[in-house]
């Protein structure tokens, strides 16, 4: 999924560094994220929001169980993107975001989000998670599921809140990650492996981020319209997001993609440039090879995954990844055309700018 680190709400100082021209990385709560906020009005709507989303989150993991809150807590202290309450944010924005619905429907997107890391970290055996020792590693597989499990309680306690609706959106966005974990790990049982690799994104990524930018429509009072527009740029824009990570944990000289670079390699996860150079008819001797290397699994070997690793980056299957990671861009923005010209509408295309950039 979408992750990464910055410095958590209240830890923050300075300015947010969201300024700047398309394609600018910039520093702080937005930079991280390729986002510009050239309004100041927007931006102090946006960080505002933020900031009452962090309060929020850390009152609705507490527990009675001295056990639970100290679990719970866990990642949500770990700071993150906070990329999903962003969305619910800049969606309300085309309607009234300081409606008293937009913050809890926030809340709802990120214990949805938190509660699938839980759950992924043990389906991983992961042992890190945003720096931090794994909440699987830290209190075993069980507690670690069973918290993920109350983060979803609490996730859909505050829906509730919210309305009938807000329950079965949340409901049928949760199938969807549950649909898209499922694909993942059968893996595409005689379909084409990157067809299935596109939807296992779609499901696991885009779904929840695409209700994210709905909620912040929704509950902003948009129009149905605005609504729609922005619920499907937000589904293209999470796989576009997903994909570019892909691409930097090969071709970033550095942590560029918040791991060490040709991690997925190592550990024998076909993203998207393994997956078209395993598809790949090519005979020059350099993709032949690169076939074979790709073909054995899991390159725990230091030699042959840094052979793996020089190859996939001169390769015509990262040039085809990016080509792709750029249309995705194009395609979000894109749905973003039904919506009003303005500063909200701006930084969600730079979002675009910085997803295909950040590739190139």
């Amino acid at each position: 999924m979408v992750d990464g680190v910055v410095i958590p709400a209240g830890e923050r100082s300075g300015a947010t560094g969201s300024g700047g021209g398309p394609g600018a990385e910039g520093t702080g709560q937005f930079g991280a994220l390729g986002l510009h906020l050239a309004d100041p009005r927007v931006e102090a709507s946006v960080l505002g929001l933020l900031e009452r989303v962090e309060t929020d989150l850390r009152a609705s993991v507490a527990s009675a169980d001295p056990l639970v809150s100290e679990a719970a807590r866990h990642l949500v202290e770990a700071g993150g993107k906070r990329f999903r309450p962003l969305l619910v944010a800049l969606g309300a924005q085309f309607g009234d975001p300081d409606a008293a619905e937009v913050v809890p429907a926030a809340v709802v997107m990120e214990l949805t989000h938190l509660a699938t890391l839980y759950h992924d970290d043990v389906m991983d055996e992961a042992v890190v998670r945003r720096g931090a020792p794994s909440a699987n590693s830290r209190w075993t597989n069980s507690v670690a599921i069973l918290v993920g499990d109350y983060l979803f309680a609490r996730a859909a306690d505050i829906s509730a809140d919210l309305g009938p609706e807000a329950v079965r959106l949340q409901a049928r966005t949760f199938a969807r990650l549950v649909h898209g974990q499922i694909a993942e790990t059968v893996g595409p049982r005689g379909s084409d492996p990157v067809a299935h690799y596109l939807h296992v994104i779609s499901e696991k990524t885009g779904s929840l981020i695409a209700t994210s930018a709905r909620f912040g429509g929704m509950f902003g009072g948009a129009s149905a319209e605005h609504i729609e527009a922005l619920a499907g740029y937000g589904e293209i824009i999470g796989v576009a997001f997903q994909l570019s990570d892909d691409l930097l944990d090969i071709a970033s000289e550095s942590v560029q993609s918040g791991k060490t670079p040709g991690t997925d390699l190592r550990e024998g996860v076909p993203t998207l440039p393994v997956l078209y150079a395993l598809a790949s008819d090519d005979s020059d001797a350099a993709s032949v090879r690169l076939r074979e290397i790709l073909a054995t699994g899991p390159l725990v070997d230091d030699a042959l995954h840094a052979e793996a690793l020089g190859l996939l980056r001169e390769s015509p299957a990262l040039k085809r990844a990016r080509e792709t990671v750029r249309s995705y861009a194009e395609d979000a923005r894109a749905r973003l055309a039904p919506l009003p010209e303005g500063p909200a509408r701006r930084a969600l295309e730079s979002l675009c700018d910085y997803i295909a950039d950040r590739t190139s």
